[in-house]
């Protein structure tokens, strides 16, 4: 690798006109609290690592938590720490992304390759917010330009073990990059003989390893950790892999992989259409699909949605030093160089434009709102709700949902809803205290009320919300039921469908059930409100509700 006094001094320039926007621009717009369910999850994993349950989520992201955990000691709370992580990575990866390009292309193509990262909306996004999607996309860069100087022959050997090591490190962080560039390592070292390589993959299994091991011991040893894995796996991936949903599923990934690009690229897109003037080399055209190829493979048969954009940024470091070339090759000359120049500034400002207010959740707008929504729910819940009489009771939903709730909530209990439906059983996570645990029942006897923590209001939480409140909740009263934040009132719980509270014998329970709380004994509600019904099949502890949302509060 090149050291910083090898590097010219055109070379520090660049790298430091482009590191200073960077982080300028990433500082200046990041979040100040944890932006979805993945980002909580992270935020307790630095307090207590147990994969288990969901802190992190599987397969555990490792040495990102430890990394984090150490960035705290200078931040002060866990929040920033993330945050200054994906500001750092995304440094890091403006500067490996310069060298790729002019490895490639020249100097004029890496700054502008540089450039484009800067102005990128969806790379701007995840330098702000609490993610390890960033992270991977700097080891990506990083082990992609080791792997370029590696294929070239001069030092291969000491460039392939680099390599490997870096994609060991690199698991530690997102295990997925062993995935989708360990393909890349292998074809850059297909010259070397194979006593070098398996060197290298030595290495490599080494390296993962020395991390694997302590984090195994942590998240409470080997089974529980590959049963927690495995469990998540069946619900998520696994459930929506080619192999076990409609080829139509692939199709709509495709789009949705072609829309995620535009939205990392933004108006710059449009080079894409203009053709090279000079054609890649096979080897080169070759070494850069099987960069790409594994991760489009794979996000497109296997899993992806669309709030996961950040999947492709592992693919974007190539693709973003193409583009930079085809914006060297359009500006080269002097003809007509004062449109050149207007519609570069154009494109800037519409890429600005984007990122700070397209109606999209990785827009700046959006992010604050529901930052603001976030703590404007966390007062109300206060400011109306005894930690020592209600429970909390958070949807699984990536934004505003239970996690949320469980971390800038720690005083409460709160309740996951729904359950979840691992092949190994059901399980319901319970958070308090800002711990998580996985249990197979919980008794919430001690309770009075449950607190049904809100959805942003959007037209998609509405309609989950009336789907909610017809199928489940035995509703008496409802003022503006479309909106996603009615006052609602409960004469009593029905909590099989509602959270999923279970006991061990129905008869005993039911002889310790206030009389009015009785299936036979339900108050009569309107025509036309649901009739709160009884669960024979699921063994239940009703208890009295009471909801204190109110349209207009939040």
């Amino acid at each position: 690798m090149l050291s910083f006094r090898e590097m010219r001094w055109t070379s520090k320039l660049d790298c430091l006109g482009l590191v200073t926007a960077t982080v300028l621009t990433r500082f200046a717009t990041r979040s100040h609290s944890l932006y979805d369910l993945d980002s909580v999850n992270y935020a307790l994993a630095i307090d207590h690592f147990d994969p288990a349950a969901h802190q992190p989520q599987p397969p555990g992201y490792f040495l990102y938590v430890l990394t984090a955990r150490a960035i705290r000691l200078l931040t002060g709370d866990s929040s920033s720490a993330l945050v200054a992580l994906s500001i750092a990575a995304s440094a890091a990866l403006v500067v490996a992304l310069y060298f790729l390009t002019r490895e490639w292309f020249g100097r004029r193509s890496a700054m502008l390759a540089g450039a484009l990262f800067v102005l990128s909306p969806l790379c701007w996004f995840h330098g702000t917010v609490a993610l390890t999607y960033i992270v991977e996309a700097f080891f990506s860069a990083l082990i992609g330009w080791n792997c370029w100087k590696a294929s070239k022959g001069s030092g291969s050997s000491r460039q392939a073990i680099l390599g490997a090591l870096l994609i060991g490190i690199a698991a530690g962080f997102r295990p997925s990059s062993a995935l989708f560039l360990l393909p890349l390592w292998l074809f850059s070292t297909s010259s070397l003989s194979w006593r070098r390589r398996t060197q290298g993959i030595a290495a490599m299994i080494i390296t993962g390893l020395a991390w694997f091991i302590p984090m195994l011991v942590q998240a409470g040893g080997a089974i529980r950790y590959f049963r927690s894995l495995s469990d998540l796996w069946s619900i998520v991936p696994g459930a929506a892999s080619v192999l076990s949903s409609s080829p139509l599923l692939s199709l709509a990934r495709g789009v949705t992989i072609l829309f995620i690009l535009a939205l990392c690229f933004g108006l710059f897109s449009g080079l894409w259409l203009l053709r090279a003037r000079t054609p890649l080399p096979p080897r080169q055209r070759a070494f850069v699909w099987i960069w790409i190829a594994p991760a489009l493979l794979f996000f497109a048969l296997v899993f992806l949605k669309f709030v996961n954009s950040g999947y492709l940024l592992v693919i974007t470091p190539p693709l973003f030093a193409l583009l930079g070339k085809r914006a060297a090759d359009l500006i080269q000359g002097r003809e007509m160089w004062s449109w050149k120049g207007i519609g570069a500034v154009a494109f800037a400002a519409g890429n600005l434009a984007i990122y700070l207010f397209a109606p999209l959740y990785c827009s700046y707008t959006e992010v604050r709102r529901g930052e603001r929504d976030l703590a404007a729910v966390c007062a109300q819940v206060r400011s109306q709700a005894s930690p020592a009489r209600s429970v909390i009771v958070g949807f699984d939903s990536h934004f505003q949902g239970y996690r949320h709730a469980a971390y800038y909530l720690p005083e409460y209990t709160v309740l996951q809803y729904p359950e979840v439906r691992y092949v190994s059983g059901t399980r319901l996570f319970v958070n308090s205290g800002r711990r998580t645990s996985v249990l197979p029942a919980m008794d919430p006897s001690s309770y009075q009320e449950v607190v049904l923590f809100p959805l942003p209001d959007s037209e998609e939480s509405r309609a989950f919300l009336a789907r909610f409140y017809r199928s489940i909740l035995p509703i008496t009263q409802v003022s503006d039921a479309g909106s996603s934040a009615a006052l609602i009132t409960l004469p009593y719980r029905p909590p099989s469908e509602y959270c999923c509270i279970q006991s061990a014998a129905k008869r005993k329970l039911e002889n310790t059930l206030p009389r009015d709380a009785r299936p036979s004994d339900a108050p009569k509600i309107g025509r036309n409100v649901p009739r709160p019904r009884w669960h024979s099949d699921c063994n239940v502890v009703p208890i009295r509700l009471g909801s204190i949302f109110r349209k207009g509060d939040f």
